[in-house]
């Protein structure tokens, strides 16, 4: 073997992307089965070995050692191991060198050439696999090399993606070799090799577009919270700042515009709001609900609903044409939103669940506890006075039935009238 030789495995692997090992290995393979081929038996097991630093091979047969031979040809029971090697153990392989040919024959080396050329492509789809792999849910550029049907098949580089109807922003047409920006959405392995999926409706699309076209948000300045989008007709993304004095709604619009315009020349007509993200949500749903303008919102945390009351001329505006402005509210910041017209009386449900779980700082459940805390006690207290007043009620009888069995007079405060004027006609006689 010469130095062309390996100048050549080189190139392949540059070319092909791969590593110089794996095309050694395909190639050792590929040698070992020529040698197979016209120097040895269909099933003896015989290896290769190249070594690229002098341009050397070496070969060699393996024989499995087991207890009962099926094959002579790659087979060896252990006790005829153990002549051959003490260590040898079931299970291990034991090894005879051969020597070393280089000049295979057509067959051979037509055999050879298949070997390499199906090794490489197997290393080739298993190496495309876990590149893109790791780039799911990340932008890529492609060109449009196909339509097939209602699907079109992008050219990635190295492989072909696939963007399903699903996939396609409503209304944009597709041309062979246009090229377009699609986000990675699943990459899965079929009998067929590797299965790329591409979408244009994919929400990081939009993500990824505002990243390019604003450096705030390269920079981290500027954080993009959430996004909620209906492709081809209208998306909402809010935004919040991570350093003090950067307005991030307007860092994403840019002058007059220009930032938020390059963004829509890549995904066409669809429209964009931009909100302010804020940790407070009735303040967040009043602001993901832009343009329509809020008059008060009422949560109930432990449903995750919020009602939404409006004035009746932005009632329209706040729900959007088909529901699709309170729709992508919702999914934006995660609360069930219910628009209402300002002095509707919510339901009794509603009511009663926002009081117990929705109260500033904990004020007005925690002043109901006390309250019924303290009715339980006064309660108990009555019981208990009521109790000790029959107790004293019931001694004191007994202690005057007491006083008369002993003959003891018993004090009257307030006698009779008729026994004072008794007493006052035996004194006039």
């Amino acid at each position: 073997m010469n130095e062309e030789f390996i100048s050549a495995l080189e190139q392949v692997a540059e070319e092909k992307k791969i590593s110089k090992e794996s095309i050694l290995e395909a190639t050792e393979a590929a040698l070992a089965a020529a040698y197979r081929k016209d120097y040895g038996k269909p099933s003896q097991i015989i290896r290769c070995k190249i070594d690229p630093a002098k341009g050397s091979m070496e070969f060699w047969m393996e024989k499995k050692i087991v207890e009962e031979v099926a094959d002579e040809n790659s087979e060896i029971l252990l006790k005829d191991a153990k002549k051959e090697d003490k260590n040898a153990e079931l299970e291990g392989v034991i090894k005879y060198p051969l020597p070393t040919h280089e000049d295979f024959g057509r067959i051979a080396a037509q055999t050879a050439k298949q070997v390499i050329i199906q090794r490489l492509k197997e290393v080739e789809r298993e190496v495309v696999f876990n590149e893109f792999k790791n780039m799911e849910g990340q932008m890529v550029n492609g060109v449009v090399q196909q339509m097939e049907g209602g699907n079109v098949v992008i050219d990635l580089g190295r492989t072909n993606g696939i963007m399903f109807p699903s996939d396609q922003i409503m209304g944009e047409h597709y041309r062979v070799g246009q090229r377009i920006k699609v986000v990675v959405s699943l990459v899965e392995k079929t009998n067929r090799g590797s299965q790329i999926l591409v979408s244009r409706t994919h929400d990081d699309l939009v993500r990824y577009l505002f990243m390019m076209e604003v450096p705030e948000i390269e920079s981290g300045a500027v954080a993009i919270m959430g996004i909620a989008r209906e492709a081809g007709v209208r998306t909402k993304m809010s935004v919040r700042a991570l350093q003090e004095g950067v307005d991030p709604v307007g860092s994403c619009v840019g002058q007059r515009g220009t930032r938020v315009q390059a963004v829509l020349s890549e995904i066409g007509n669809e429209k964009i709001d931009i909100v302010l993200w804020n940790e407070d949500p009735a303040t967040y749903i009043t602001n993901a609900l832009s343009p329509a303008k809020v008059e008060d919102v009422k949560l109930s945390k432990k449903l995750q609903e919020a009602l939404v009351y409006v004035a009746n001329e932005q009632l329209s505006l706040a729900i959007g044409k088909n529901g699709q402005n309170v729709r992508l509210a919702a999914k934006l910041t995660g609360w069930k939103i219910d628009v209402v017209e300002a002095g509707t009386k919510p339901a009794k449900e509603f009511v009663e669940e926002k009081e117990e779980t929705v109260e500033t700082n904990g004020s007005s459940s925690e002043k109901k506890k006390k309250e019924v805390k303290e009715k339980k006690t006064k309660k108990t207290t009555v019981k208990k006075e009521k109790k000790v007043k029959e107790e004293t009620v019931e001694a004191n009888g007994s202690s005057s039935e007491h006083a008369e069995r002993d003959g003891s007079p018993e004090k009257k405060e307030n006698p009779p009238k008729a026994d004072k004027k008794k007493k006052s006609k035996k004194k006039v006689k």
